[in-house]
């Protein structure tokens, strides 16, 4: 019997299946020598219980509920293992470390696209991401260009990291069960986390492009005030959903140019 109650505003589905749990923390990436790995949102800390087992890892705890907090306090306060009662949202993780981290988690379905945009403004320092969350969030971000369901979220994770769909889960594993499926997917950080172009001038780009997917991104480029000769080149012809993260780059580069 859980010693927390699930509470609905917060998002919270825990997971109760232990195998899902130990495939979970499986997908990361084997551990270097004092590896520091962020779980958001633990919970009733299932997954805690199998990352406290892995050697060389120090675990950060960054849950949100009051109730659990006291859950992993009683059953997971130790040296190895740090916990923080807070937002993961407004957290800066240079002030808890400057090396190289990982991120695991069942993500809160409500705010996972939060998260995301919070682990690219840091990708410097987040180095893999394995995480459970709504299927359909996932298919997004794993989605190729050309695909409608391709979108802001599968273009600002796709510059920054490789992704790859690992398993889907199903409802009946959660207390209360969710009304869809979940998936989890694994994150890895490219080489270079650095865009070949202005990178505020790109994510506006997508963005706006986005916002406006069923017209031409002549059209929906609009309100950047683009000069006619510019927007005479056929990539201007597609839409935001036909341009792969590479084209995405390129165009920034082309705007790029101009403005300046």
């Amino acid at each position: 019997m859980h010693e927390v109650r699930p509470k609905k505003f917060l998002g919270q589905h825990f997971l109760k299946d232990h195998n899902i749990a130990k495939k979970i923390v499986g997908a990361l990436s084997d551990a270097t020598e004092n590896e520091t790995v962020f779980e958001i949102g633990p919970g009733t800390g299932v997954l805690t219980k199998y990352l406290a087992q892995q050697e060389n890892r120090n675990l950060v705890l960054v849950e949100i509920d009051r109730e659990s907090i006291a859950y992993l306090k009683k059953h997971y306060a130790t040296n190895q293992i740090k916990i923080i009662e807070g937002d993961f949202l407004k957290l800066n993780l240079t002030d808890i470390t400057e090396d190289d981290i990982s991120i695991i988690g069942n993500f809160p379905y409500n705010i996972s696209s939060q998260i995301f945009f919070r682990i690219i403004d840091q990708r410097n320092q987040v180095k893999e991401v394995v995480c459970m969350i709504q299927k359909e969030v996932a298919d997004r971000i794993c989605s190729p260009h050309g695909n409608k369901i391709y979108g802001i979220l599968s273009v600002l994770i796709g510059a920054y990291y490789d992704t790859a769909m690992l398993f889907k889960v199903s409802p009946g594993v959660f207390i209360p069960p969710p009304k869809v499926d979940s998936a989890v997917i694994r994150l890895t950080r490219k080489p270079n986390s650095i865009l070949d172009c202005d990178e505020v001038l790109f994510k506006k780009i997508v963005k706006q492009g986005f916002q406006n997917r069923r017209k031409t991104l002549r059209n929906a480029l609009k309100p950047i005030l683009l000069p006619i000769d510019l927007t005479a080149d056929s990539i201007f012809d597609k839409r935001a959903e036909q341009l792969s993260v590479d084209e995405f780059i390129n165009l920034t580069k082309k705007i790029q140019g101009w403005k300046t």
